[in-house]
C-alpha cells in the first residue's frame, strides 16, 4: 500500500476546505497575482487574504515572492498528486464495496423472483 504523509495531506485538505482558498488556486492557474489583486478579486481585506495565502503556502500549494512593496503569489511546484492518489485509493475501495452490494441486491431479487414464481 502506498504511504502518504499525514501532515502533508492534513495541510492540503485543510487548505482546500475553504472556498476562498480554492478560488485563489483557480485564479492563480491563469497567472501570478499580487496579494492586493487577490484581496480585491475576493472582496476581502488585505489581512484576510494574507491569512488565506499563509495557509496555502504552509500546504505548499502557493509560493510568494516580495519585490519592493508587492508580494506576488504563484502556484506551488508540488501540485496535488499525492492528494489525488489518496482520493483515488478511497474511490476504488468504495467502488468495490458498492459493486459487492449490487451483487447482493441482484441475488436477493433473483431469489425473490424464483420464490415468487414457485409459490404463485
Amino acid at each position: 500500500m502506498v504511504q502518504y504523509s499525514t501532515a502533508r495531506l492534513d495541510a492540503s485538505f485543510a487548505a482546500l476546505s475553504d472556498a476562498t482558498r480554492r478560488g485563489v488556486l483557480e485564479q492563480l492557474e491563469s497567472g501570478d497575482a499580487s496579494v492586493t489583486e487577490l484581496a480585491e478579486t475576493f472582496r476581502m481585506t488585505l489581512t484576510g487574504m494574507k491569512k488565506h495565502i499563509g495557509v496555502l503556502e504552509q500546504a505548499g500549494l502557493v509560493t510568494t515572492e516580495k519585490v519592493g512593496r508587492v508580494r506576488t503569489c504563484r502556484l506551488g511546484l508540488r501540485g496535488l498528486g499525492e492528494e489525488a492518489a489518496w482520493i483515488d485509493a478511497r474511490r476504488k475501495i468504495w467502488s468495490a464495496r458498492f459493486d459487492a452490494l449490487d451483487d447482493v441486491v441482484e441475488a436477493l431479487i433473483r431469489k425473490e423472483n424464483i420464490d415468487g414464481s414457485e409459490n404463485g
